[in-house]
Parts: structure tokens; C-alpha cells; sequence
């Protein structure tokens, strides 16, 4: 009985788990999630792309490695495999809180952790009518919102089930709020109504916070997190333009990450889940802001080589050559005094204000081999291949 690798396509996150899994000298199998004729029958189930059946391969599979990047081929594959009598990680029913942002702050919520005030209408912001004419609803829904966060210090709607920072909009005022809820429409990253949340005063920084567990084991918390940091917009997401550094984390955020794994896991044997995570900084600020702007200009500079090699083709044909040419030029990034003055301010920051970080979001698919790995040194892959290994061995 064999882990297996689930993957719509062969991405950089894909070899490095082939990659790793090599090292450690475990055996994986490969099963492609994308064109593949999945069929149910009297007859049994059968898995047959156009130039291969994988049928036998599903059969002799224990454990999954669920990596379709989709989120609904993701939720898909889980609860597919589980059918089939399949172990997966993680299971359909993490995949199912964590595909929804909603449903993951409803779980957070639930066992006291902290969360930034949130707020769901179930209404569309537009609702058409069988004879085709349009009822708006923007400014009921931006009322109710209105009601619940003071409009004068920021409200965020957010794509439910979004990523990349897609359709997340800041309204500072009337006019944009309207805007920003008419924008919002009903679509497969925003399947019904409008959320929105409070603006979470982060300064220039967030995290990402990497949890795990394995079966038998405690879960743990990785020491180190990936905080992702600039003034190019709200969003800190690293797709916007923004940079990364590392960021050790106090023992007290440690243990609340835990118990957010342990939620969102809750009935798994094993699962892994990357935390998104804000410090509420507001004017407890430790260093200026135009002295930080000045060395996130110098750090940027830094980076552009590791943009370099991450945009060489190489990484297609000769994978772990590339790995070693985006190894060095992130030490050579990594090592710039620029990068240790922000490292330094960021994780000051977070003992600063230590009891004002809050979760917001969970990812049950994290990228890594790009930047969290290079960043904090923990390879996201270890813990999911030791994760499958330990539902094997039990």
C-alpha cells in the first residue's frame, strides 16, 4: 500500500514534495487530478486518463497527498478518495472549513480564539427576477454592515472562498462601501452574500503560520513564521509585490496556533494547515515608518535576483539545479543588513503586541517551496510526508 500524490499539474510546490520525498526515501505514486475519467458503476471504479488507466493505482493507495491547487477539485479529491476507503490529508472535512473563510473564523469563533470582528449577509448584491429585472441591494447591505464596524476606520469585503487577495476591497467611505458590495457578485469564490471585516491596523506585516500533526503525536506549531511585508497596498500578499522575511514567534502564539490546528483538524489523525494571521500594531509602533520604507526599498533591491531565478524556465527540465540557483540567491537576500533591520522590527513588534494577533484565514493547500521554506527553513514537506507515513504505519 503506497502515499500517493494528488496534482492537476506539476507545479514547483509538486517537486519539491517529489523532491523531498526522494531524500527521505520514501516511495510515492502519482495520480493526476485533472483530465482523468473517474467512473462509478455496477461494474466498480475505474480512473483512466486518454493514454493510461490508473485504475490499479487508486486501488493500491493508502494514503493521499491532496494537492489540487483548485479548491473545488481539491474538496472534490478528498471526499472522492475517502469514498474509496482512501486516508487523506487533509480529510473532506477540513477541506470543507477551510475552503470558506466564513466557515473557518465560525470554527475559530467557536473555541474562544481570536478573530477580527466579522461580519456575513446572506443577501446578493443584486438579485435578478424571472422577468430579468434587477433589484439592487448595496445600500441595505451597506447599512447592516454599517451597524456592526464603524465605516470611519475601515471596512474589508472579501471573496469567501477568494485567494491571492482576489476581490478584497477596502471601503473608507460610503461611496466606495456601495461600490466595493455592488462588485462583490455571486461566482465559484463567492458563492452567496457579502463578508465583510473589520480593517485589522498590521502596519506593514503579516504571517503565516505553518501547524501540523502527525497520528500519535502532538501537534506542533513551527517556531518560525513567514511574514510577508510592504507598503505597496493593504494586502501584504507576496502575488501584490510584497516581500518576505521571517519571523520568530512567542511561545503564547505558538500555543494559540495549536489549538487553531487542532480545531480546524478536529477528527483527522493527521492534518497540516498554514495559518493567516494579523497583528492589531494600531500606534504601537516601534520604528518609523519612513526609516522602514527606506529598507524595504534597500531589501527589495536584494530581491530582484531571487525574482530572477524564479522566473528561469529551468525549473521545468532540471529541478533540483534550480532549487540550488533559488537556495543561494535568497541566502545572498537573506543575508543583506536591510533584511535583518526588518526581521529585527517585525518580530519586536509582534512581543510588542503580543495579545492583539488575531486569525483570519486557513489554507489547507499552502505553497512553499518558494518562499516559506526559504524563509523560515522548515520544508512544508517533511510534515506531510511524515503526516501520510504516520496513517500508513497505524
Amino acid at each position: 500500500m503506497s502515499i500517493a500524490l494528488l496534482y492537476e499539474r506539476s507545479e514547483n510546490d509538486e517537486n519539491g514534495i517529489k523532491l523531498t520525498a526522494q531524500q527521505l526515501g520514501i516511495d510515492l505514486t502519482f495520480i493526476p487530478f485533472r483530465k482523468i475519467a473517474l467512473s462509478i458503476s455496477k461494474d466498480g471504479f475505474s480512473a483512466k486518463t486518454k493514454g493510461k488507466d490508473y485504475t490499479q493505482t487508486f486501488h493500491d493507495t493508502k494514503v493521499v497527498l491532496n494537492r489540487a491547487q483548485s479548491k473545488n477539485r481539491r474538496l472534490q479529491a478528498s471526499y472522492l478518495m475517502e469514498m474509496l476507503g482512501k486516508k487523506t490529508l487533509n480529510t473532506s472535512q477540513s477541506e470543507f472549513i477551510c475552503y470558506s473563510k466564513l466557515r473557518t473564523l465560525l470554527h475559530l469563533f467557536k473555541e474562544g480564539l481570536p478573530i477580527p470582528k466579522t461580519v456575513f449577509v446572506p443577501c446578493d448584491s443584486t438579485d435578478t427576477l424571472k422577468n430579468g429585472k434587477e433589484i439592487h441591494n448595496e445600500k441595505d447591505i451597506a447599512d447592516l454592515f454599517e451597524a456592526e464596524i464603524p465605516l470611519k476606520e475601515g471596512i474589508v469585503i472579501k471573496a469567501d472562498a477568494g485567494t491571492h487577495g482576489k476581490m478584497i476591497m477596502l471601503s473608507k467611505n460610503r461611496e466606495e462601501l456601495e461600490a466595493s458590495i455592488k462588485e462583490t457578485k455571486s461566482s465559484i469564490i463567492n458563492p452567496i452574500g457579502v463578508v465583510a471585516q473589520e480593517l485589522v491596523q498590521k502596519w506593514f506585516y503579516d504571517l503565516r503560520i505553518i501547524v501540523s500533526q502527525e497520528r500519535g503525536k502532538e501537534p506542533v506549531c513551527y517556531h518560525t513564521a513567514m511574514a510577508r511585508a510592504g507598503f505597496k497596498d493593504f494586502r501584504t500578499n507576496t502575488f501584490l509585490g510584497n516581500l518576505v522575511f521571517h519571523a520568530k514567534l512567542p511561545l503564547s502564539i505558538q500555543d494559540l496556533a495549536v489549538k487553531c490546528g487542532k480545531t480546524l483538524g478536529k477528527g483527522s489523525d493527521a492534518w497540516i494547515f498554514a495559518l493567516d494571521a494579523m497583528v492589531n500594531v494600531g500606534e504601537n509602533k516601534n520604528a518609523d515608518d519612513t526609516y522602514l520604507k527606506g529598507e524595504l526599498d534597500t531589501a527589495a533591491q536584494a530581491w530582484v535576483p531571487v525574482q530572477k531565478v524564479k522566473q528561469d524556465e529551468t525549473r521545468l527540465t532540471n529541478f533540483p539545479t534550480w532549487t540550488g540557483k533559488l537556495e543561494a540567491a535568497f541566502k545572498t537576500y537573506k543575508s543583506t543588513d536591510a533584511y535583518g533591520n526588518v526581521t529585527d522590527i517585525i518580530e519586536e513588534s509582534i512581543r510588542k503586541n503580543v495579545d492583539a494577533l488575531v486569525f483570519h484565514e486557513s489554507n489547507s493547500c499552502p505553497e512553499f517551496w518558494e518562499n516559506t521554506r526559504l524563509a523560515t527553513g522548515l520544508n512544508v514537506a517533511i510534515p506531510l510526508l511524515r503526516g501520510a507515513q504516520s496513517l500508513i504505519d497505524h
